[in-house]
C-alpha cells in the first residue's frame, strides 16, 4: 500500500467587479435627452412670445390707423 500525502495551500481568489460602462451611457444619454428638451422648450417660449409681440404690434398700428381715419372724418364733416 501506499501513502497518498494531500497537501492543501491556502491560496485567494480576488474577484474584482468591472461595469462594462452602460450606466454611464444611460446616464449621458439622459443628460443629452434632458439638454434638448430644455432647448426646444426655450426656442417655443421664444416663438410664442415673437408671435405675441407681432400681434400686439399689428394691434397698435390698426389702432393708430382707425385714429387717424376718425380725424380725417371729423376734419372732412366740418
Amino acid at each position: 500500500m501506499s501513502d497518498d500525502r494531500v497537501t492543501q495551500t491556502p491560496h485567494t481568489t480576488v474577484i474584482e467587479r468591472r461595469g462594462g460602462g452602460g450606466g454611464v451611457l444611460i446616464g449621458l444619454a439622459v443628460l443629452l435627452a434632458v439638454i434638448v428638451g430644455a432647448y426646444l422648450l426655450l426656442v417655443r417660449n421664444d416663438s410664442e412670445v415673437a408671435k405675441n409681440n407681432a400681434i400686439t404690434s399689428a394691434a397698435k398700428s390698426v389702432g393708430d390707423t382707425a385714429d387717424k381715419a376718425g380725424a380725417a372724418v371729423d376734419r372732412a364733416a366740418k
